[in-house]
């Protein structure tokens, strides 16, 4: 009998439609880096965000003076509002904090 070829899956196909994160103001990104430093679980919830970022870590569309806003939970008290832009993959953070940020 002849060998068995191997089986992979290809991921560079996968990766190529993950999203890319940027940070819309200096506020996010202090709020973002201090909960970094004080969580080591949020940094992989926002690497599986960018691979969907409607259905990960409680992605929810937002309504009212939010809507066409996004939100997510990235532990105990801690929310992120994003927005999406779907044609250059990117996630647009907007806000990070307790709750109350809505």
């Amino acid at each position: 009998m002849g060998e068995e070829p191997e089986k992979y899956i290809n991921i560079s196909i996968f990766f190529t439609f993950m999203y890319e994160l940027y940070i819309a103001n200096g506020r996010a990104e202090k709020r973002l880096h201090e909960y970094l430093k004080i969580r080591n679980d949020i940094e992989g919830k926002l690497d599986r965000l960018k691979i969907d970022p409607r259905r990960e870590t409680g992605a929810h569309p937002l309504h009212g003076r939010l809507a066409g806003k996004w939100a997510c939970w990235l532990g105990s008290d801690i929310r992120m509002i994003y927005s999406i832009d779907d044609e250059n993959k990117k996630i647009i953070i907007e806000a990070v904090g307790p709750h109350k940020i809505y």
